[in-house]
């Protein structure tokens, strides 16, 4: 079998075997055991695209989309994998929603979209302008025929003197949406500009304030996204979920276990991660649609050594190496991301991923993705 030479620390190079592609049955209708959604990236114009300019490939951004259908996941649209508030900015946010939901249409995909209330400037504003501004975002995605995610605001965390300004603001969002909303908790280890969401900078005590909210709107609230990488906290907060509120994992670094569950409930999933590694999530789900728990676990498992680390710290840059994947995999035909946020790893890291996504036999072209990896390192001179 064909080697490939990776950088290593000091200027050196290891070989690496490569490994034959994952033996995976795949599905390609939608899960039926939980709801799954992976959130996607966007594909930057490799010719245009620079740290002035958020210029997308927009065939390629919704020919990715369409591939994770082909495997059965759902699309989570426009949130903070697509780089939205790192050079993802809200009028191409909403563009980029309006195009998935239209495609979504032609091939019956499931769409959950983003909102947040970037159209405002950076820094602190009246929480008035604050509710109006996730309501404007809402209009938008419900009047194209969307369901959203509200997301963590910056400009909220900013704001906010307290739990219960997070509160009239969140009731009144909820108060004007037609349809149910998906909560997000987006902890500080992917934006360290939401340290202390929910008035809070004990993660108990913001558990109370959220778990106030969900109940007095509950039939507003079709679930939270939970993204602070801590299996422990998420199990007891999904286990005071009123009925019928769903937990979509977002912990990146236990989703396995989490989406498998216990004799008392489980974890829907909304990640980053199975953007990354798409084929065996959706062969994962196979298995657990046919009630196969250890089959399901001995395909999804051995992905989570990948996901961390993808997404170790600074965890902002995990984006990076869910596009050098999509890279390496043959998905998009250029490493190159918005604001030139490719930046924001290491060539090191990269090679790093490129052996553990070796491991496990992630490449369906090993040869093709080899090539790939190593012109890139030629180019950086290596």
């Amino acid at each position: 079998m064909s080697t490939i030479e990776l950088p290593s620390p000091g200027g050196q190079h290891r070989t690496i075997e490569l490994a034959a592609p994952a033996d995976l049955e795949t599905g390609s209708a939608p899960p039926t055991s939980r709801i799954v959604y992976a959130a996607g990236h966007v594909v930057a114009d490799p010719l245009l695209a620079s740290a002035a300019s958020s210029a997308i490939d927009w065939d390629a951004t919704l020919k990715i989309r369409h591939e994770l259908w082909g495997l059965g996941l759902g699309i989570a649209e426009s949130m903070d994998t697509a780089q939205r508030g790192m050079g993802l900015g809200p009028k191409e946010a909403l563009t980029l929603a309006r195009r998935t939901l239209a495609e979504a249409r032609t091939v019956g995909g499931s769409v959950v979209v983003g909102i947040a209330t970037d159209q405002l400037a950076p820094g602190p504003h009246p929480l008035k302008d604050i509710a109006e501004a996730y309501i404007e975002q809402l209009a938008d995605i419900e009047d194209a025929g969307g369901s959203v995610v509200m997301m963590a605001s910056r400009n909220l965390a900013l704001s906010a003197k307290g739990p219960d300004d997070y509160l009239e603001v969140y009731g009144k969002v909820l108060d004007a949406a037609q349809r149910p909303v998906i909560l997000h908790w987006l902890g500080s280890m992917f934006d360290p500009a939401l340290d202390g969401y929910w008035g809070h900078s004990s993660i108990p005590d913001a558990s109370e304030t959220v778990l106030a909210l969900i109940e007095n709107k509950k039939d507003k609230v079709a679930g939270i996204k939970i993204s602070l990488l801590d299996k422990d906290h998420e199990v007891s907060f999904r286990r005071r979920l009123p009925e019928g509120v769903r937990l979509f994992t977002g912990d990146d670094f236990n989703y396995a276990d989490l989406i498998a569950g216990d004799e008392q409930g489980h974890s829907d999933a909304l990640l980053g991660a199975f953007a990354a590694v798409p084929r065996f999530a959706s062969a994962a789900f196979a298995k657990l649609d046919r009630g196969d728990v250890t089959g399901f676990r001995q395909i999804l498992e051995p992905t989570v050594p990948l996901s961390r680390l993808i997404f170790e710290a600074p965890t902002q840059y995990y984006k990076v190496g869910v596009v050098w994947l999509s890279y390496l995999t043959g998905w998009q035909n250029h490493f190159r991301m918005l604001a030139g946020f490719e930046s924001g790893r290491s060539v090191m890291h990269l090679a790093d991923l490129f052996e553990s996504a070796n491991s496990i036999g992630l490449f369906p072209d090993p040869e093709t993705s080899a090539a790939r990896a190593s012109a890139y390192f030629r180019a950086q001179g290596l």
